[in-house]
């Protein structure tokens, strides 16, 4: 990656600073279901006190993807049929959607975007069960699902030069990442794990976030971050950014068998993943 001028660290520094703050609500629940004592009553008193994701996280129980045979009407009684993980997934989702700008200058598709980081985190936190089970799958879906935010802080603060980035890559079939080194003089890569520190993740997420697009993957996470958006890829939900067939082939040489389509068969049935990301997407909006 290029060394970065005193303006652009400048640029860059003034953006991150200006993205919303994770709402504390949220990093509470992910202390909590850290916590291996954690009781489902702690994590329903977080969320019942945000208004806004609790309306959120019914309108989904309540949503004909559930088909549930009785309107549900509290975050108890929603943990009972959703689960505690699902909850927090919930939770975590909304308060990502709430951070995304609804326009940009750039010409980016933010709900297309939003879309393709479900599916990317629920295939994460799938790749991690099966490959990777010493890997909490907490970690597993927020890293996914934060993975190519600093896309979104360059729409929103350097949309002329994202703009000419996604043309770059586009018109050439080349890399994202490779097309903002050119363009802008770093990637997302950078900002979004720069943002993922400001929201006070631990240093493994942000790590995996800063180096996800190679050319190491030195940790189970990490490989299965990369696999799992060559998975997005396929399933046409790549956000925006192409990957290379040579990451493809180290990323799968000795976890994964070197055999992408045998991975995604053992994923089973990937259209519930997708059917599972329009669903948050859509209740969130």
């Amino acid at each position: 990656m290029q060394k970065l001028s005193a303006e652009l660290e400048k640029r860059l520094g003034s953006a991150v600073e200006s993205m919303p703050a994770f709402p504390k609500s949220v990093q509470r629940v992910l202390e909590l279901t850290r916590d291996i004592n954690c009781r489902p009553k702690d994590l329903i008193e977080v969320i019942e006190k945000d208004p806004v994701i609790t309306i959120k996280v019914l309108k989904v129980v309540n949503s004909a993807y559930y088909s549930l045979p009785n309107k549900i009407t509290s975050i108890n009684q929603a943990v009972v049929y959703l689960g505690v993980n699902t909850l927090k997934n919930l939770a975590l989702s909304f308060s990502t959607i709430g951070i995304l700008p609804r326009q940009n200058g750039a010409g980016f598709d933010i709900q297309h975007y939003l879309v393709s980081s479900l599916v990317t985190a629920n295939v994460t936190r799938s790749l991690c069960a099966k490959f990777a089970m010493d890997v909490d799958q907490n970690d597993a879906y927020i890293t996914g699902l934060l993975l190519d935010f600093g896309k979104v802080v360059f729409a929103q603060f350097m949309p002329d030069e994202f703009n000419r980035a996604l043309k770059l890559s586009e018109e050439y079939n080349m890399p994202l990442h490779k097309a903002e080194e050119a363009v802008i003089g770093t990637d997302h890569t950078l900002v979004g794990a720069r943002l993922a520190k400001r929201w006070q993740f631990p240093n493994s997420l942000v790590n995996c976030i800063a180096g996800h697009h190679g050319p190491e993957y030195p940790t189970p996470l990490a490989q299965c971050l990369h696999v799992a958006d060559l998975i997005a890829e396929r399933l046409g939900y790549d956000s925006k950014g192409k990957i290379s067939a040579r990451g493809e082939v180290e990323a799968l040489h000795v976890r994964f068998g070197g055999d992408l389509d045998k991975v995604i068969r053992e994923l089973g049935d990937t259209t519930k993943i997708i059917e599972e990301a329009l669903q948050f997407s859509q209740a969130g909006a």
